[in-house]
């Protein structure tokens, strides 16, 4: 069956295992499926590009056990091989709780455990981290553990011999090298598109592999689930609309726009949505024939000079407004305000369609309970769904925005904009976020749609309302 690959901590080595296994698989030519525990956008990227297949969300909080489930065993039955990349460390969830928790995930699909610990600087120290993470909750199955940074043949059998007193079983070890690190941003791992000479790296990850770990364990560690009957309840058959004809919508999807789950698209093209690749970094204009336009996350602020350059996209974007919906969340979001600056603290012109400057502030993280206080593009009154808030930005108010979109929005929404919702998170008050109408909506919150039916309803009824 799938193991979760799991760690005491971030930083301990998971995406790398992730990556090497996913290497390997794709060498012997076989098909691996790979998941991520929790909301997570550019760990999925990496094992995506690797496995050449993409990368799953397994997120019990923004998605609910049915769609984990369906989402689980109808894109893990289809493969040879499969694991699941979990997230933090085993037992982090929300705030002092599990709940969302790698171990949550474990739990709820019965899968084993695949631990890897920095070995760095332990010998039998090691036997009491693993021994706390196998015994903190007896239902769970620590399958074995994989040793990181681990230099030297006698660090190894030092650190086999602790961990062979306890019953633990030693999957691999894994050398500190240049070859296997992994780039990082302010937000964690480097996105896929900056990954330099993938093909050396995906062959170097494959030989370390083959080197250092146990991969005939391995082999049946990773057997891919078999069908489930009664999986993938769709909730494309649970109520949506679907149009014969397509429809064009614009997305953004550019090195600085990336902050999207595949699913979106999928969906969006099941139910009759065309889907139009737009770069904001390239300054294409929106295409004339687009319907709808969403703005995902991303790093918008490292590319600030450029998106600022790029007067065709933002111009378009202010024709736009008013005119047709238009959905950004979180990087998207900061290029519909005045300034933008990046981390050097230089501030560049954007779109001036909602009135405020965006600047390096503090770490803004974690699960958002939302409830709607007026009916929106996405959202009816009075309903309540789970987001996700992710970012180091702050949004300082201004009176300037650009005349074009006062214009085109008292022509079109004979009304102003609002806040999306109430937004509250863990151990925070309530507090009013965002901005939406009938045909607009821009907040920092990120949102999975294709476990929402009435998002993708509210959307899909806006776009052939103004079409």
């Amino acid at each position: 069956m799938v193991c979760i690959i799991s760690a005491p901590a971030s930083g301990s080595g998971k995406t790398l295992l992730s990556l090497t296994l996913t290497a390997w698989a794709k060498s012997k030519q076989k098909s691996i499926q790979t998941y991520k525990v929790g909301p997570d956008y550019l760990d999925p990227q990496q094992l995506s590009l690797v496995a050449k297949r993409p990368c799953r969300n397994l997120d019990l909080i923004l998605s609910g056990e049915e769609w984990v489930e369906d989402s689980f065993y109808k894109y893990g039955s289809s493969a040879d091989l499969g694991l699941v990349e979990g997230a933090m460390g085993l037992f982090d969830g929300i705030g002092i709780s599990e709940e969302g928790s790698t171990a949550h995930i474990a739990r709820f699909l019965k899968l084993p455990i695949v631990l890897i610990v920095n070995a760095r600087g332990q010998a039998a120290s090691i036997g009491a981290v693993v021994k706390g993470f196998r015994d903190h909750d007896k239902t769970l199955e620590i399958a074995g553990v994989v040793l990181n940074n681990v230099n030297s043949a006698r660090h190894r059998d030092l650190l086999c011999a602790v961990l062979k007193k306890i019953n633990i079983k030693v999957l691999g070890c894994l050398p500190t090298s240049e070859t296997l690190f992994l780039k990082s941003k302010n937000l964690g791992l480097a996105p896929a598109h900056e990954i330099n000479q993938l093909e050396r790296r995906v062959e170097a990850w494959k030989v370390f592999a083959e080197n250092h770990l146990d991969l005939k364990s391995f082999d049946k560690l990773l057997k891919a689930p078999k069908p489930k009957k009664n999986y993938c309840k769709s909730f494309l058959i649970k109520g949506n609309q679907q149009f014969k004809n397509k429809t064009p919508i614009a997305i953004a999807e550019d090195k600085a726009f990336h902050f999207r789950y595949p699913e979106t698209k999928e969906y969006l093209e099941a139910l009759g949505i065309e889907i139009l690749n737009w770069s904001i970094t390239e300054d294409e204009p929106i295409p004339k024939v687009a319907k709808g336009l969403i703005i995902p996350g991303g790093f918008p602020e490292s590319y600030n000079q450029e998106i600022s350059e790029s007067k065709r996209s933002l111009n378009s974007i202010r024709d736009f407004f008013g005119l047709h919906p238009i959905y950004a969340e979180c990087g998207g979001m900061l290029i519909l305000g005045n300034t933008l600056f990046n981390e050097a603290g230089t501030g560049h012109k954007m779109s001036g369609i909602l009135p405020f400057n965006a600047r390096k502030g503090s770490l803004q993280v974690g699960y958002r309970k939302l409830k709607a206080t007026r009916s929106s593009l996405i959202i009816n009154k009075g309903q309540e769904i789970v987001g996700h808030e992710f970012h180091k930005w702050k949004l300082e108010s201004t009176d300037n925005v650009n005349n074009q979109t006062n214009k085109n929005k008292s022509a079109m929404y004979k009304e102003d904009l609002y806040p999306s919702w109430l937004k509250k998170g863990w151990n925070s008050t309530s507090e009013e976020e965002g901005w939406s109408n009938n045909l607009f909506h821009a907040s920092w919150i990120h949102l999975h749609w294709p476990s929402s039916k009435n998002i993708l309803n509210l959307w899909l009824a806006a776009v052939h309302k103004y079409k």
